[in-house]
């Protein structure tokens, strides 16, 4: 029977197969080499793999198509005809080396993210000379070039091989067998394609059929993920949910109820006879889980644990969206990062906005960071709301040794920046600076000594210790240690040039990095997903604020407004941020920007509950963050659910709003 099989089809189904076998080590890849299912339910690891099976034989289906369509069309002629043969080889050659690269692209996306390649990557395209280092500095770039071309060579004889097999001469068929053969053929393959016995197709959705994140990451394809994650970009203001959840939003901030008005005029009627120094210091992929003060085991940053008891801490802050461009935004702006595929710095039309750090009148206003300010656009979002601003920027710096992508290292930024506030100090110009670090970031470019401070050696750890701190590597357990010391080290610069105590420093990470699993966690939060928000914020100013630990919710946007009030500089708040030490900020919430289920989404924290509502589907849930279940109980607390549901949707559309009402005024 099978010899009977006309070698076209066999040519087309050997294809396949081959093509799915292909797919299908990559996700055994993934599985070893990137997953941490330990603690996951055996059932679901087995359901996530077949039910990524059928995905992958979805996506080798539909790469060969195209020339399935065509094989099918010229039959035998496909094998007599030279141009036939020369667009079999250049299609699948093409259509390996894509494959491969969307593989490897989203390997290192996981790493990084703990999320699978989706519409949102092309982000980085927007820096792609950026990008294209931290690859190059982070992973084996060049001899992964050499085993691209290895990779081609061996596709490009498999391509021949596989065309001369099926090259022989067989007996003709009918017109009638042969059109059997067409429609058996294209419904087979159409059906693999469509994948389900039910009404409805195989669809991405699928795959997060469980509470536990990791597993439905490894469920999805990456390749057919990416191109179905288009269908959730942003969208402009509706003026019409806006306005019925204004109300909502402007009782939550205090807002006046009769108009829109977003405007808070905030005035000090003693202010400081010499006015403080503000300091903004972001700490670059530094969330709570890393840190020991916050109860990682591996003691990774005593210093800043020292600081952070002799300080105004936040235990409940959390960024808007997991990145740096985005936090970078919303920390200057005042408003979250809510775009769906690139990040709001890189939309020209919203980064001129009315913010607060240009309003502190009669200060040196400077912007420090080790590379180039023109990465995600974050030029733009500064020079064209700060004005009078000075950038300190790779090029601007008295002594330049260039650590890696990033530019110079936190300690020699920090080192710069010093000398530049020392100088303003001595001339008695009081400064507004903010400071952006990098070093702990791929590819984490540690010295061997710096002063006091020397790199933990694989000789003296162990992977097992490592994963007891949830770290993926070495580099990254290195990388917030050295921070930890370039952190105390900048605070004993300052005593020493004397602008210490007349400053306030303000602290906060911009998301943490990808961990492993965090097994030392007391809650669910790593679960739910939003513990890469859930970042350190902590302001040292021991002349200006007693040290003790708040615990109310906050958020990114509340950092500009709480420092700035310390310093009791007259200031306009036109946005969403506020003023968390004002006594009548007691009903706080932090709205987050994430992914469920796949789907882009927003959330909202608040009063021990955790809300999360799909931007396109409207699909919502309810969960407690102090139990460590990861059970829905919407349906359990309906009035809960319906004030949740109506706060996040004011945060969201009044973001949606603010975003194109909130320009500065024209002279």
């Amino acid at each position: 029977m099978f010899q009977k099989i006309p070698n076209y089809i066999k040519y087309i189904f050997t294809n396949v197969f081959v093509l799915f076998i292909f797919i299908v080590l990559f996700r055994l890849l993934f599985y070893f080499y990137f997953l941490d299912l330990d603690s996951s339910s055996n059932l679901e690891v087995k359901k996530a793999f077949f039910l990524g099976i059928r995905f992958d034989l979805k996506l080798a289906i539909l790469t060969f198509f195209p020339l399935a369509i065509l094989v099918l069309i010229t039959n035998y002629r496909f094998f007599k005809k030279k141009i036939f043969k020369k667009i079999a080889n250049v299609y699948l050659v093409l259509s390996y080396l894509v494959l491969i690269l969307f593989y490897l692209f989203d390997f290192g996306y996981y790493e990084y993210l703990g999320i699978r390649l989706d519409a949102s990557s092309l982000r980085f395209l927007s820096n792609l000379k950026i990008s294209t280092q931290v690859l190059v500095e982070s992973y084996p770039v060049y001899k992964g070039l050499i085993g691209l071309l290895i990779f081609y060579f061996i596709i490009f004889r498999f391509s021949k091989y596989c065309y001369q097999i099926f090259n022989k001469t067989q007996q003709e068929i009918t017109k009638k067998i042969k059109a059997i053969y067409f429609i058996v053929t294209f419904l087979l393959l159409s059906f693999g394609v469509y994948n389900s016995f039910t009404h409805y197709p195989l669809r991405w959705s699928e795959a997060f059929f469980s509470k536990n994140n990791t597993i439905n990451q490894f469920g999805l394809n990456p390749v057919l993920y990416f191109f179905d994650s288009f269908a959730f970009r942003s969208e402009g203001v509706n003026m019409e949910e806006f306005k019925t959840y204004y109300p909502v939003i402007a009782k939550h901030l205090n807002l006046p109820l009769d108009t829109i008005n977003f405007a808070k005029k905030i005035t000090f009627d003693n202010p400081y006879q010499v006015k403080p120094n503000v300091v903004y210091v972001m700490l670059e992929s530094t969330g709570t889980a890393p840190m020991s003060f916050y109860g990682n085991p591996l003691n990774s940053t005593p210093k800043m644990d020292s600081i952070i008891k002799k300080s105004l801490s936040f235990s409940k802050f959390y960024v808007h969206k997991p990145g740096t461009a985005g936090s970078v935004f919303a920390s200057i702006t005042g408003l979250p990062d809510i775009e769906d595929v690139k990040t709001a710095s890189r939309n020209p039309l919203i980064i001129d906005q009315r913010i607060i750090f240009d309003q502190y009148d009669g200060y040196e206003k400077l912007y420090f960071l080790g590379g180039s300010a023109n990465w995600a656009n974050i030029r733009g979002v500064f020079q064209s709301n700060i004005k009078d601003l000075k950038i300190y920027e790779e090029g601007s710096f008295e002594e330049e040794n260039r650590a890696d992508v990033w530019g110079i290292d936190d300690y020699d930024l920090f080192k710069e920046s010093d000398k530049v506030l020392k100088k303003l100090h001595e001339k008695e110009k009081p400064f507004v600076a903010y400071i952006q670090t990098a070093t702990n970031h791929m590819p984490f470019t540690v010295p061997d000594k710096k002063e006091s401070f020397t790199p933990i050696f694989e000789d003296e750890i162990d992977e097992e210790t490592l994963l007891k701190g949830g770290f993926r590597s070495l580099g990254q357990l290195n990388g917030i240690r050295y921070l930890d010391f370039n952190v105390a080290r900048f605070l004993k610069r300052a005593k020493e040039a004397g602008y210490y105590d007349n400053t306030i420093f303000v602290f906060f990470g911009d998301h943490r990095g990808g961990m492993k699993k965090l097994n030392f966690l007391e809650n669910n939060e790593d679960d739910l997903g939003i513990q890469v928000h859930h970042v350190p914020f902590f302001i040292h100013a021991p002349k200006y604020v007693e040290s003790k630990i708040v615990d109310k919710y906050a958020k990114l946007i509340d950092i500009f407004p709480t420092a700035t009030s310390i310093a009791k500089v007259n200031y306009s708040n036109y946005t969403l941020g506020r003023d968390l030490l004002d006594s009548t900020s007691i009903n706080t919430a932090a709205f987050v920007y994430i992914q469920n289920k796949g789907e882009k989404a927003v959330g909202l924290i608040k009063d021990g509950y955790y809300y999360e509502k799909t931007n396109t589907s409207k699909k919502s849930n309810l969960f407690s963050l102090e139990s460590r279940k990861i059970k829905d109980i919407k349906l359990d607390k309906p009035i809960i659910t319906s004030q949740m549901d109506s706060l996040l949707s004011g945060y969201y559309h009044s973001t949606k709003y603010l975003y194109f009402n909130n320009k500065k005024e024209k002279n």
